[in-house]
């Protein structure tokens, strides 16, 4: 699944793209990839449309059009947006072609988990999944408080927490264990177990992790690509991530392989307490 690196990387790749191109035809091939609003079908709300800016929320793209109206698209587990510079005939698994005044935009989806709704932009907090968001991790307003304060007073695994989008906006199971493993703090902890230290710790290591994985344009194992189709290169710096049963690239300890929160979870029984 993209998360936030992999989805912020998609968001400047395709806003160098597409910003202030109109929209001029939708070629729906599987229409329940897309959802309008209220009575008003998703290609009457886009068709004509000027996008504007393109933003990011966690793991959500928001394509801001103009005349007020937002696309929030989440990638799920193998969703891509990809821009042509030419007409391109869709792929196998391409559910959605946005024409436009230079180019195309294809939204395509293996597993079609993947959805975009168009919802007016007023609306994007009270109409849609997106008001219950935790906080940005690379904002500024995100501080080691303001992460003991989410935390709260769960009785929860500190990979449970994380992975949990109302504690913390963008995470997914890669970022969780890279970030876990630079803290030197075992998954398994709960968080009502983490001192003022550690946690601040954590929160460096968050960031740390993050912006690293952006810098990197994200991690490609299987499915992701940018919107330009290329793969981020993030996977050769990964510590932990998919290296079960591999020796600790500190301290040479075999990396263990659990079930955590429902995720396989790798870590390093030695450097993580």
């Amino acid at each position: 699944m993209p998360e936030l690196p992999e989805v912020e990387t998609i968001r400047r790749t395709l806003a160098e793209r597409v910003t202030d191109l109109r929209i001029e035809e939708i070629r729906l091939i599987w229409s329940s990839a897309v959802c309008g609003w209220e009575d008003q079908s998703f290609e009457t709300l886009v068709t004509g449309r000027q996008i504007k800016t393109i933003d990011r929320r966690g793991k959500y793209l928001l394509i801001r059009l103009d005349k007020d109206l937002t696309l929030i698209a989440h990638m799920r587990m193998t969703g891509r947006l990809n821009y042509y510079s030419e007409t391109k005939e869709p792929e196998k698994h391409t559910h959605v072609v946005f024409r436009l005044e230079q180019g195309e935009v294809h939204f395509s989806d293996t597993r079609k988990f993947g959805r975009i709704q168009a919802i007016p932009t007023p609306l994007c907090l009270s109409g849609s999944s997106l008001g219950k968001l935790g906080p940005e991790p690379l904002e500024a307003e995100f501080t080691p408080e303001v992460l003991k304060e989410r935390f709260g007073k769960k009785k929860l695994s500190i990979k449970a927490a994380l992975l949990d989008q109302h504690v913390l906006a963008g995470l997914g199971n890669i970022y969780v264990d890279e970030s876990l493993f630079q803290a030197g703090i075992s998954p398994e902890r709960g968080v009502d177990t983490l001192s003022k230290l550690e946690i601040s710790i954590l929160h460096r290591a968050i960031k740390n992790i993050l912006q690293a994985g952006i810098d990197a344009q994200g991690t490609s194992f299987r499915d992701y690509r940018d919107a330009n189709g290329e793969k981020g290169f993030f996977e050769q710096d990964l510590q932990v991530y998919g290296r079960g049963g591999q020796p600790c690239k500190v301290c040479g300890q075999t990396l263990e392989r659990i079930r955590l929160a429902g995720r396989t979870t790798v870590y390093c029984s030695r450097c993580q307490r």
